[in-house]
């Protein structure tokens, strides 16, 4: 029998905590046997001492068996069950391509995602601007769908490690969110919960990253891989690109049209190619789908090429109560904002450097997120057709283009915009949009 108080006083003087000790804890957490106060001095002693990797295995693994643990094995999908997930950013509509890629080419993903945080966009809030979309639908009707498209992304249920959500509240209004331990057991332990067999992180480095360095992100990427290798999950981590906007949108309903236009080919940004390739590809190896990268692409390309993604896509919505001919018809189905004008720089010249962050911040402040959770979304508000870095600002190249809901709103977001862009005389510096792989093997 333990005390919650004589575990936080142990690790509170440096001592490294038990298994058995740490799932006690967080068990509690789950019962409501610990309180808000002894979560709060838990969080800060391990924000102040850190764990080690056996700590911080524990942690996820026991936070991930607070609630119910998916197991599909009586779906007999056929198939790898595989996932990724992302550490959030402005424009990164990746998951919406993807998880039907993955699925034209034979794997299987149960997606569940989350809404947007701070000054990154959700996945859940831009697929709730299709008409019909059910985020929560019950879970045979979640594996029935996952079976039948090979892909359903859908929102976290209250089952999936509730003693995350208790611990994560209490983080955030005890100034204990940003620990490297703390940030891969609450990451992973949902992500784990939705019974996966392998993983791929993407975690983003810059301007509208969640980490502030390449340095932390790094770390991150390294502790999330050797945590879910170590909880029994292959697992690769992808450092990426959010110097700039990932995609050429940021908003819902606008990045929505982006990746159908992406899947269809009717568009398809270089970066935002380049990055869901680079998640897509490393995701097929680990599932033994594909045999090296090169493999892994030529499939990619050829399930875009003959649509078989975009009708995975398209079988995902109908099956999750959106429109059986959303793929075909999507302008027919996504709202429109009132006022769509571009927005010019005050001088012409190179664009030298985005704050991502508070492009990300301008999209919410249109109403294209939240200020606080209980604020409603409009899904039609956004920016398209951003400039990238190192491209001309003129008279005849717009920052992007704006969707607003009226003419006072269209000039805020155009001052954000504008305040976020820096515009230069000399040539950009290019960054990579992938920046490296951390594999289990990189660690031994």
């Amino acid at each position: 029998m333990y005390l919650p108080q004589e575990i936080i006083r142990k690790k509170r003087d440096g001592q490294e905590l038990t298994a058995e000790e740490i799932n006690f804890f967080i068990q509690g957490v789950a019962n409501d046997s610990v309180s808000e106060g002894q979560i709060a001095a838990f969080a800060m002693t391990i924000f102040f001492n850190e764990m080690t990797m056996p700590e911080r295995i524990a942690l996820t693994c026991a936070m991930r068996d607070s609630g119910m643990v998916i197991d599909w094995s009586h779906m007999n999908f056929g198939g790898p069950i595989v996932d990724k997930h992302s550490t959030g950013g402005v424009g990164d509509v990746t998951s919406l391509m993807l998880g039907p890629m993955i699925a034209a080419c034979g794997g299987f993903v149960p997606m569940i995602s989350g809404r947007g945080l701070g000054h990154t966009g959700g996945t859940l809030d831009k697929l709730e601007s299709i008409p019909g979309y059910n985020i929560t639908p019950s879970n045979d009707v979640f594996g029935e769908v996952t079976k039948q498209a090979g892909v359903a992304i859908i929102g976290q249920t209250g089952d999936l490690a509730p003693a995350d959500k208790r611990v994560y509240a209490t983080r955030d209004i005890t100034a204990t969110v940003d620990n490297i331990s703390l940030i891969t057991a609450s990451i992973l332990s949902k992500k784990l919960a939705a019974g996966l067999e392998s993983l791929v992180m993407d975690v983003k480095v810059g301007s509208g990253a969640f980490m502030p360095t390449y340095e932390a992100s790094e770390e991150l990427a390294k502790s999330i891989v050797a945590v879910a290798n170590g909880a029994g999950t292959k697992t690769t981590a992808i450092l990426t690109d959010m110097n700039q906007v990932l995609a050429s949108s940021a908003g819902n309903a606008v990045e929505v049209r982006e990746a159908v236009q992406f899947l269809t080919g009717e568009y398809r940004n270089p970066r935002l190619y380049e990055v869901t390739m680079a998640l897509c590809s490393e995701m097929l190896v680990l599932a033994k789908l594909a045999e090296n990268t090169e493999q892994a692409e030529a499939k990619l390309n050829e399930v875009l090429d003959n649509g078989k993604a975009a009708e995975c896509f398209g079988k995902m919505v109908k099956g999750l109560g959106g429109p059986a001919d959303f793929v075909e018809h999507y302008d027919n189905y996504l709202e429109k904002a009132d006022i769509i004008k571009p927005v010019y720089a005050d001088n012409e010249g190179i664009v030298s450097a985005m704050d991502t962050r508070a492009i990300g911040m301008a999209v919410v402040g249109m109403g294209g997120g939240r200020r606080v959770a209980t604020d409603t979304i409009d899904y039609a508000v956004g920016f398209d057709q951003f400039i990238r870095l190192g491209e001309q600002a003129s008279a005849n190249k717009p920052l992007a283009v704006i969707h607003a809901r009226n003419e006072a709103q269209w000039q805020v977001a155009a001052n954000a915009l504008k305040a976020a862009i820096t515009i230069g005389e000399q040539a950009y510096i290019e960054t990579p949009c992938v920046y490296r792989q951390i594999r289990a093997e990189d660690l031994a």
